[in-house]
């Protein structure tokens, strides 16, 4: 899936700690949220399907912290559907932020540092441990007497707990601008594109160009040197001396007293940015503008153009020695790039100096993060309800989903159901049964058989799809003591308070003592589709005439059962491939429970159930 090159690649991405996080968001009654609290980390990585709410968490930050509040209809109130069908609009939409300091190593200490003591002044509160916080509830209602909707932001008394945050937050201080102008959102949505962004004076590029400032002398000389070029260029040209020629007749409205100008470049330095362009090449002297560049480069440029912005604003801070706090958001970063070029600039964006917040569809991005990092948002019945990892996580099981999913099978976070497996042939041969059962394939469900390494290995997984609201499903082989020993790890996971149950958790064993292998020849006792399977691995590896071919099949075809064991324990998982399309071809016409081994069955019926077919 995801190849690295390295085993850098692979490490989670860590930015530069910063001495301030917004580490919770609570939105009520906007667009599809009724009610969420969501925490952050430096850096957030959110992920979940179409409709479950990604965007409408960067939009609450907007309204918390920007200026969406100005684009808001009526359509961004949220509906509730009684429970005789009928439909309720919210009268207002609440969003809570809360700011807390950190230390060097991104973890919560008890004070501000003194610049935010200054700035936050008496909005600082403090929590029964003594630690210190700001918390802002922003309000959006209409407005009764200008029409339209107005934005309300106050500094709250306390943060209350969150199962009725909505009416208890506490005494409702003002709290001054300069509060929000020290604490900048910047949102990168997904339709992003620098070539339209240049022509827009409100967009942040167009902010820094209308900018622009040089040093008196420097402006002069520059001007000077624009005038020269500018007369050089109708000297040369006998289409613009001509053009001026026509235009000076305009002295006739002004009583022979006016004069014509030709100048083919900004003549004041005030108006380069209305002509201002962007090239790019492999080269210097290969480069075009923007325009011409696919959607690829021009998405990502305006990413850049943004951390460019940030880097203007901090160095303006510090200039007045004031504090300074981004807080930045990308949606779906990937778009229009590649796999390689989306880790570039995933890892570009972390390194902004700023709190930075993704929403993302892609599994390298979600790969390249740390497993801390992630929060899922999924819609059920009930509203858009957040994952995170709730459980502790030793650096060896990190290392190991790191090493065996985390760079390679990014995509594990984005399924419905988890099957675990301890091999390749396994992953690759089970889901095969599922699409011979059910006429569907199990991706198509949403369903990821996972090759987890080794039977040590589970519990690691199986924290995580727990911790992400996926339901898991074991299957495992029953050689040795493999069962006693995944059973006492399933038994350590209930007593580390991992909730395992009918509804999320399942494990099945192959008969006593098999592996795979063994399972498929004594029990199910397919040994015609493996022969053929094997066949097929042996004619695609060697380049064989059609005499040598008939040959190869007649040898293995007649191998015995120990026989046939052996070659495939040799091979592994180079023929489970071919296996796998022989099983869904059927060539004999089989019944589907008689290509199935019995672990596989019950792991299907627990998918069913989790997930009806």
């Amino acid at each position: 899936m995801n190849e690295h090159s390295s085993n850098k690649d692979s490490e989670p991405i860590e930015g530069k700690a910063l001495n301030i996080l917004l580490d919770t968001i609570r939105i009520s009654g906007f667009r599809g949220i009724d009610n969420l609290e969501i925490s952050f980390d430096q850096i957030s990585v959110l992920f979940g399907p179409n409709n479950s709410g990604k965007t409408t968490v960067i939009k609450a930050l907007g309204l918390a912290l920007g200026d969406y509040g100005r684009y808001v209809t009526e359509e961004d109130f949220h509906i509730t559907i009684n429970e005789d069908g009928t439909e309720k609009r919210k009268e207002e939409i609440i969003v809570d932020i809360r700011i807390v300091p950190q230390d060097d190593n991104s973890q919560r200490r008890v004070s501000f540092d003194d610049d935010w003591l200054a700035e936050f002044g008496d909005n600082i509160r403090a929590e029964g441990n003594g630690q210190q916080f700001v918390a802002i509830r922003t309000k959006i209602s209409p407005d009764e007497v200008k029409g339209g909707y107005q934005t309300e932001r106050q500094a709250m008394q306390n943060w209350p707990d969150y199962f009725n945050w909505v009416n208890d937050p506490g005494r409702l201080t003002k709290i001054p601008l300069s509060t929000i102008e020290n604490l900048p959102f910047f949102s990168i949505e997904a339709q992003r594109d620098i070539h339209s962004e240049l022509k827009d004076k409100f967009s942040l590029i167009g902010k820094m160009l209308s900018g622009i400032e040089f040093y008196e002398d420097v402006n002069a000389n520059l001007e000077n040197a624009i005038e020269k070029i500018n007369s050089e260029a109708v000297d040369k040209s006998a289409e613009l001396q001509r053009l001026k020629y026509h235009l000076t007749q305009l002295n006739h409205t002004f009583q022979g007293n006016g004069s014509a100008d030709i100048t083919p470049f900004p003549k004041k330095i005030r108006d380069l940015s209305k002509n201002f362009s962007v090239h790019f090449g492999d080269t210097e002297q290969n480069t075009f503008a923007m325009e011409y560049h696919g959607m690829g480069t021009r998405s990502w440029a305006s990413m850049l153009i943004v951390r460019a912005f940030v880097e203007t604003l901090r160095m303006k801070h510090e200039k007045e020695v004031k504090p300074f706090f981004p807080i930045l958001s990308a949606e779906e970063p990937e778009a229009h790039l590649h796999p390689n070029a989306q880790k570039t600039l995933y890892q570009q964006l972390v390194d902004t100096n700023a709190q930075v917040i993704v929403s993302t569809h892609s599994p390298y991005i979600v790969s390249m993060s740390d497993i801390s990092h992630l929060r899922s948002l999924v819609r059920n019945p009930k509203g858009v309800k957040t994952y995170k990892l709730k459980y502790q996580i030793s650096d060896d099981e990190k290392k190991k989903l790191a090493r065996e999913i985390f760079a390679h099978r990014g995509e594990i976070l984005f399924s419905r159901a988890l099957i675990l497996v301890e091999g390749i042939t396994e992953e690759q041969v089970i889901p095969a049964m599922f699409e011979t059962l059910n006429n569907r394939s199990m991706f198509d469900l949403g369903v990821s058989c996972i090759n987890v390494g080794s039977y040590s290995n589970y519990s690691a997984f199986i924290k995580l799809a727990n911790s992400f609201g996926i339901p898991t499903f074991i299957i495992s082989d029953n050689d040795g003591d493999t069962r006693s020993k995944i059973k006492n790890q399933i038994s350590r996971l209930h007593s580390e308070g991992v909730l395992l149950n009918e509804q999320n958790f399942g494990d099945a064993y192959l008969e006593n003592p098999n592996d795979f292998e063994a399972e498929l020849v004594h029990n199910l006792q397919i040994q015609d589709e493996i022969k053929k399977a094997l066949c097929r691995y042996e004619i695609d590896k060697f380049t064989l005439n059609d005499q040598a071919k008939a040959a190869k099949e007649s040898q293995i075809n007649q191998l015995e059962d120990k026989q046939l064991l052996q070659r495939m324990s040799n091979l592994k998982s180079r023929y489970s491939v071919h296996l796998a399309e022989v099983i869904k071809e059927n060539p004999n016409n089989k019944k589907p429970n008689e290509l199935i081994i019995e672990a596989a069955k019950s792991a299907f019926e627990a998918i069913e159930s989790w997930i009806p077919t």
